[in-house]
């Protein structure tokens, strides 16, 4: 859905009291003493007439001053509670859409994350969500608030001289046709202001998650410009919605002076006539300073609504991403669990309608037990293989099937619950080694735990560190070699007790001793589960009992390393050439 559609779908009010609604009574309490602040400020130039009136008669003016006091004391006292509500209540909305924002960017299907820049998402829970806590205060409540006072404080006016009311409402109208034609232009230069928020943070993530690599290539200057570029342009645009906001405040503001000054020549004019008296034109114009409140905070509310709109409209577009539906953890297999059979037929797949297909057909069978080993060229379609098994991607045609039964015939939590899988690049989170350890199986105990450090010979590099367990390894684990994060990932994989163990060049950092070691781990551990290697060093796969060899998208053979030398020729190639390289 683009974004003039997700605006044209749910106008943008309707997506505010949605994030609004759960705290309607805590927002209704301070609107009520936010209207309270209100009605004691009505009252206060009615008790200024009776003043001065007092003071015209010699009359005493102590029940008038007493009075005064009282009003001054309440109305602060009730402005200050209702503040404080309003911005409570302004923070729990921020919160809750935080939340749902949030939980729902992790259910997203990896497509949508191929798409999307993890940099633009992150402005939108980030700045996106802020703007609502003023859109919830200033825009909803303010416009409430204020249009209720403004109608009020009319109605007093007209109360007092329907005449110079007259003129008052003259000036107001002239100033709302001017602001009718600027309010449209700050809502598109906020929507482009926090457009360009997200296209610097897309920038920043871009940079700051290959600094490395950008010092390599000595091309700082060049990314410091692109960052500078999106900063540049969030400011401009920045800018310009201030620029408007300026002058939609600045237009209500000159059109109380020049009510409060037409007001005071005919008001005059009028007590010169007797047809008022002084005391009325003073509070008449009491009420002129009062009205410019409601009005101010009135034209705020529907400027700060323009921005707090297109804020909401990036958040919904978010929202509108492909996710996947909301499920309960499944529980990880028991030990001793039956391992998992998979099987492809004639599956056909590519990652976008405009790119070629990376899958012709893919046509194979692995029993339960034992270990399958996918090799080929680059390109070939093996590490989709275990992406299409996870259901990352689905396939445009063709069966996937776990068990016997379609992927698509699994719940998601129970299919990713069988399955532990080691990426490519073996990621690993900022925390420490017993975080990434857990991650996948939370409850596992100190026995178990101990067993796997042992088993992938992480033992070692555990007594090493200061904190053993309890180290934190650094941003995508920096600290770590890239052998040490492989490890790490494959004890994660390994703790999860999985029916269905997928290893994605599992072993490419390694050196020759603990590739060794963790190739007799993987056979050990193929005796009780199905075991799936993607793998470029053949030396890795030789002892496996299948080799599924890909070439350009499909299957050209299937056998044992032995067999394979023999009747597939990019087979032995492949093998020929590491083992020359090996031998030199």
């Amino acid at each position: 859905m683009t974004i003039a559609e997700t605006e044209a779908a749910t106008p943008a009010w309707r997506l505010l009291f949605g994030y609004v609604r759960p705290h309607r009574w805590a927002l209704l309490a301070g609107a009520l003493l936010a209207l309270g602040t209100g009605a004691t400020g009505l009252v206060l130039p009615l008790v200024a007439r009776r003043l001065i009136d007092d003071l015209s008669h010699d009359r005493s003016i102590t029940g008038a001053l007493l009075g005064l006091s009282v009003l001054v004391v309440v109305n602060a006292t009730v402005g200050a509670l209702g503040s404080y509500v309003l911005r409570r209540t302004a923070e729990s909305v921020v919160l809750g859409a935080r939340r749902t924002l949030s939980s729902y960017l992790l259910r997203l299907r990896i497509p949508a994350v191929d798409r999307s820049e993890p940099g633009d998402l992150m402005a939108r829970i980030t700045s996106d969500t802020t703007l609502l806590r003023e859109v919830t205060t200033d825009s909803l409540v303010g416009l409430g608030t204020g249009g209720l006072t403004l109608a009020a404080t009319v109605a007093m006016m007209g109360f007092v001289d329907p005449v110079l009311l007259g003129v008052t409402l003259a000036v107001i109208l002239g100033a709302g046709t001017v602001l009718g034609v600027i309010v449209p232009r700050i809502n598109r230069a906020s929507r482009r202001a926090q457009d360009a928020v997200g296209v610097m943070g897309a920038s920043l993530e871009r940079v700051l998650g290959a600094l490395r690599t950008v010092k390599a290539s000595g091309a700082e200057q060049r990314e410091e410009r692109a960052v500078h570029a999106a900063a540049q342009e969030s400011w401009r645009q920045s800018v310009s919605a201030a620029k408007w906001s300026a002058a939609a405040g600045n237009t209500a503001g000159l059109a109380m002076q020049i009510a409060f000054i037409t007001v005071l020549a005919v008001g005059g004019a009028r007590v010169a006539t007797g047809a008022i008296d002084v005391g009325t034109l003073v509070a008449f114009l009491l009420y002129v300073f009062y009205l410019m409140s409601p009005i101010q905070q009135v034209v705020g509310a529907v400027t700060q609504y323009q921005t707090g709109a297109a804020a909401l409209a990036r958040i919904q577009e978010a929202l509108s991403l492909p996710a996947e539906p909301v499920s309960r953890p499944a529980p990880l297999p028991s030990p001793g669990a039956e391992p998992a059979a998979l099987a492809f037929e004639d599956v056909r797949f590519r990652y976008a309608d405009d790119l070629p297909y990376v899958h012709h057909g893919v046509t194979f069978a692995v029993p339960a037990r034992g270990m399958t080993a996918f090799v080929g060229p680059s390109g070939a379609g093996k590490t989709t293989v275990f992406s299409l098994i996870e259901r990352f991607y689905e396939p445009e045609a063709g069966v996937i099937g776990v068990d016997g039964r379609p992927l698509e015939d699994w719940e998601l939590p129970r299919l990713r619950a069988a399955i532990g899988y080691v990426e490519q690049d073996a990621p690993v989170l900022s925390g420490t080694m017993r975080d990434n350890l857990l991650l996948g199986n939370p409850e596992a105990d100190e026995a178990e735990l101990d067993r796997v450090v042992k088993t992938t010979r992480l033992d070692g590099l555990l007594e090493r560190l200061p904190r053993g367990l309890e180290t934190l390894v650094g941003h995508r684990g920096t600290r770590l070699s890239g052998g040490e994060r492989q490890r790490v990932a494959i004890a994660r994989a390994l703790l999860r007790r999985p029916r269905l163990l997928l290893l994605d060049e599992a072993t490419s950092q390694l050196d020759a001793v603990n590739e060794a070691a963790l190739r007799d781990t993987v056979a050990d551990v193929s005796r009780t589960t199905t075991v799936l290697v993607v793998a470029h060093r053949l030396s890795t796969v030789t002892m496996a009992d299948r080799i599924v060899v890909m070439d350009a998208g499909r299957v050209r053979a299937v056998g044992t390393h032995r067999e394979l030398v023999a009747r597939d020729p990019l087979y032995a190639e492949l093998a020929a050439t590491q083992f020359l390289a090996t031998s030199g």
